[in-house]
């Protein structure tokens, strides 16, 4: 099986196939910004983008599903020490209290703003949603959302 991870090439051994994203990203390739949270896919800690479409990897399995599929994690954002617009207006809103949840979120925000570069209200209200914050950082979440639209015109994925 082949996987394509932050525009690298993975081939991945069938005996591994029944075992979670999560884990071959944090212990094999070492990609720790994706989070464990709740490990039945409902916090939304553990969100990465596959292709394009925000998914909980502590219960995607490494299976025949997501052969060939490109997988994009928090450690993408950041280009040549230039941060994503999403992480940059994630800082100028100080969205982050304890940081649990952030890069879930961000991926969450990136899928959004992927599909819809100047999303409205509800939009954001109903993406930013699925992922839960502890700290109920929920407000400044959006605001950070509706800044990284108005950073960039056409976003840098």
């Amino acid at each position: 099986m082949n996987l394509t991870i932050n525009d690298q090439l993975y081939v991945i051994e069938k005996k591994d196939e029944n075992r979670k994203l999560l884990w071959f990203l944090r212990d094999d390739l070492g990609l720790i910004g994706t989070r464990f949270g709740c490990g039945a896919g409902i916090c939304g800690a553990c969100t990465v983008l596959i292709d394009g479409q925000p998914t909980r990897s502590c219960i995607t399995t490494l299976g025949p599903e997501i052969d060939g599929k490109k997988i994009r994690t928090v450690e993408d954002l950041e280009k040549n020490g230039v941060l994503h617009p999403v992480q940059q207006a994630f800082i100028d809103e100080q969205a982050p209290q304890c940081g649990w949840c952030m890069s879930g979120q961000m991926m969450a925000a990136v899928a959004l703003l992927d599909k819809s570069p100047k999303p409205t209200k509800n939009q954001i209200e109903k993406a930013m949603t699925q992922n839960y914050c502890r700290c109920g950082c929920y407000a400044r979440l959006r605001r950070a959302v509706k800044k990284a639209a108005a950073l960039s015109p056409q976003q840098d994925t």
